[in-house]
């Protein structure tokens, strides 16, 4: 980067995000116009022989990271913590003590060097990260954005920054908590997203006809339980003992790759449930970690095919957690007129989309 990067012009404005919802690290500086100017993030370890996120840990993991990991980000973008214009960090929802680490340490930025703080939700980071002008997509208001992670399955018509309308929403198990829980059941570990899909590449997915929970019903809610008590039961069919080791490859990958189709089928059935009560919309959106599956992704891409209208996933990276998408939504609000300085706001781990920032010390539930 040039010299200038050390004295930014009006224009220019740095914005330094922090991102500790879950398990990963994550620090981003964004110019005011959207350009990335440099990112990081470390994942955890540690969990893995755990099979699934400890936040004690996570938590912990994130306050020993962060000093190193903001420094080298500053580096990365020839910049010292006095040129940063703006500090922003995740403030809910997520496992609470790691949001209470990083938006503290970014409050406590903001704090020593007079600068405002925004307090940014995760899940409204999550669906306005494809408007990142660096995507290249130009996509404009209103959209439909299919939110498939970890803690989060949501149907959510994006109207403006700010102004967002829930259709559906998971009634049990998210998506990325089923593939997580088959994963186990299929002995692959954890995280188990990726290595299910890994292996359902080599099974067929019409192997088993396993349920498509609310399929053709109504709304645009979700529900996977009772696809993942039909894929244990499956299971138990081969490996009564319940030692996965014992489980024949093939049937495993055929497993694998019929739950996916199942799980791929529901969120297109829903996702035209949703673009029916979403006439307007310009654009059929995914985001989240469960994004990544390529399978889901083609299952969406059809359905808005059928809509004539574009469908739009950010690149894998910023599909899981990541600072970029935090210091956007931050600035999405700055560019909307927003003046935000939301220090003394308070994390949680629940936050509605509802609800513009979370409640203040005084009154967090």
């Amino acid at each position: 980067m040039s010299a200038s990067a050390t004295s930014p012009s009006a224009s220019t404005r740095p914005l330094l995000a922090i991102e500790t919802s879950c398990d990963d690290t994550a620090c981003a500086i964004l110019a005011y116009d959207g350009t990335i100017l440099a990112e990081g993030v470390l994942s955890q370890t540690d969990h893995a022989i755990l099979g699934g996120v400890v936040p004690e840990i996570a938590a912990r993991a994130h306050l020993d990271a962060l000093p190193a990991l903001v420094a080298e980000v500053l580096k990365k973008a020839s910049l010292t913590l006095a040129d940063i214009d703006t500090f922003a960090g995740t403030t809910g929802p997520g496992l609470i003590g790691g949001l209470i680490v990083g938006s503290s340490y970014a409050k406590g930025l903001a704090m020593a060097l007079h600068r405002p703080f925004v307090a940014v939700n995760h899940i409204e980071a999550h669906i306005l990260t494809p408007r990142l002008p660096s995507l290249g997509a130009d996509l404009h208001f209103p959209y439909l954005t299919m939110l498939v992670s970890g803690g989060h399955c949501q149907c959510v018509s994006v109207e403006q920054t700010g102004r967002y309308v829930r259709l559906g929403g998971t009634i049990d198990d998210a998506a990325g908590e089923a593939f997580d829980k088959v994963a186990k059941m299929l002995g692959l570990g954890w995280p188990g997203g990726p290595a299910l899909e890994k292996l359902a590449t080599e099974g067929r997915d019409d192997a088993y006809p396993l349920p498509r929970p609310l399929k053709g019903r109504e709304g645009c809610d979700f529900s996977f339980s009772g696809l993942k008590t039909a894929v244990s039961r499956l299971i138990d069919t081969q490996d009564p003992t319940g030692s996965r080791d014992a489980l024949p490859h093939q049937f495993a990958a055929d497993v694998a790759a019929s739950f996916q189709r199942a799980v791929a089928d529901v969120m297109a059935d829903r996702a035209e449930h949703a673009l029916a009560l979403s006439p307007n919309a310009t654009a059929l959106v995914v985001a989240g970690g469960v994004a990544a599956n390529k399978t889901l992704r083609h299952a969406l891409e059809q359905v808005a095919a059928n809509h004539r209208i574009p469908f739009l996933a950010p690149p894998l990276r910023l599909c899981t957690d990541n600072a970029v998408m935090v210091a956007w939504a931050a600035l999405e609000r700055l560019h909307a007129g927003e003046t935000p300085n939301e220090i003394d706001t308070a994390a949680r781990p629940r936050w509605p989309l509802s609800e513009r920032t979370p409640s203040t010390p005084e009154h967090a539930s």
